[in-house]
């Protein structure tokens, strides 16, 4: 099968190139090579190489022939520096992904895998012994400044057990990245539908691993401790370092998209199917700065108690419908990626 990789240069595409290359696929990428992500593709990248905007619909008319399939992966990711940030976020994500769309019912290609993300949820899954099940609002800026982190009860203040979040949890983005990934979901949905196109959304918990970016404000918080080590300086933990999240390693998400490659053809013609990719481990931000600095030699992490206006508290995922529709399991473990990402070398 022909697969054209959006944003098939960047840290998680590459991977994804070279694991279809790895199963007999012919990948094809295509790249805007933008400098707050990388300026040149990887000197060994196994596939046709287009450089290109998603945004640009001549770039995706040559990228597109001949091509079976896609994996939209090109986006501009992180939380960003502040909200001026916005224009760019929705230019990239939501104008690009609407573009490729239009491009792929030009082209008649009807096969999608998305790069979606577990920050469509906004906050995890919690629950209150009196209540149950809820969903906590927003956290204030007098609780964080207070130091207050964990978000109550929305009903009787009482403190909230975390847990995991499954693909039929409401829906509800705290910040700008946030609705731009659901926006991208929204749109695959509503071209599935007027195409006959299928799509499989693949929402991705926190990515991490080898040829991750460095020093730039929109990569991920392994990114950030693994560059101040390399630097000799201590990882800074936000908030007090007990927020969780879950970590996959790339090479288990380049995975998960080979076999979504494999199963979006048994979907239902103008369907989006939406699977969470994680490693079912969840762990806190402190656990995972001291075992990079624990790997790397030093030096030991410090907890601030910063904070950043739009992150959450917790989110972990149940990738138990990936495992279980797709066959689809994780190979890394968190100690031993960690170990490995320690001294791996980034972009």
């Amino acid at each position: 099968m022909r697969v054209l990789v959006t944003g098939g240069a960047g840290f998680i595409g590459s991977q994804i190139v070279s694991a279809l290359d790895r199963v007999g696929h012919e990948p094809v990428v295509l790249d805007a090579l933008l400098p707050s992500a990388h300026s040149t593709a990887p000197a060994d990248l196994p596939a046709p190489f287009v450089r290109g905007d998603v945004r640009d619909p001549d770039a995706l008319a040559h990228a597109l022939a001949g091509v079976d399939a896609v994996c939209h992966q090109a986006a501009m990711v992180g939380l960003g520096k502040d909200f001026a940030d916005a224009p760019a976020y929705v230019s990239c994500n939501d104008l690009g992904t609407a573009v490729l769309l239009a491009a792929m019912a030009e082209a008649g290609v009807h096969d999608l895998v998305l790069a979606s993300s577990m920050v469509v949820y906004g906050e995890g899954r919690y629950l209150c012994v009196r209540h149950g099940v809820v969903r906590p609002g927003p956290r204030s800026v007098e609780a964080l400044d207070e130091g207050r982190f964990e978000p109550p009860c929305p009903s009787c203040g009482a403190p909230l057990e975390p847990g995991l979040v499954g693909e039929d949890a409401p829906l509800d983005p705290r910040n700008v990245y946030a609705a731009t990934k659901l926006q991208q979901e929204f749109l695959a949905a509503a071209w599935a539908r007027a195409t006959g196109g299928r799509v499989t959304a693949l929402r991705y918990h926190n990515v991490y691993g080898p040829g991750m970016p460095r020093d730039t404000p929109y990569a991920g918080v392994a990114s950030f401790f693994r560059s101040a080590l390399a630097a000799g300086r201590a990882p800074r933990v936000f908030e007090d370092g007990l927020q969780r999240r879950d970590f996959v390693h790339v090479r288990d998400v380049a995975g998960a998209n080979v076999v979504a490659l494999a199963a979006v053809r048994d979907r239902a013609a103008g369907s989006l199917r939406a699977y969470n990719c994680g490693s079912g481990e969840p762990h806190t931000i402190g656990e995972t700065a001291a075992a990079l600095a624990a790997a790397h030699g030093g030096p030991e992490p410090v907890v601030t108690s910063e904070y950043r206006l739009g992150d959450v508290r917790h989110v972990t995922a149940d990738s138990s419908r990936l495992r279980a529709e797709l066959g689809w399991k994780p190979e890394v473990g968190f100690a031993q990626g960690m170990r490995e990402f320690a001294r791996a070398q980034q972009r």
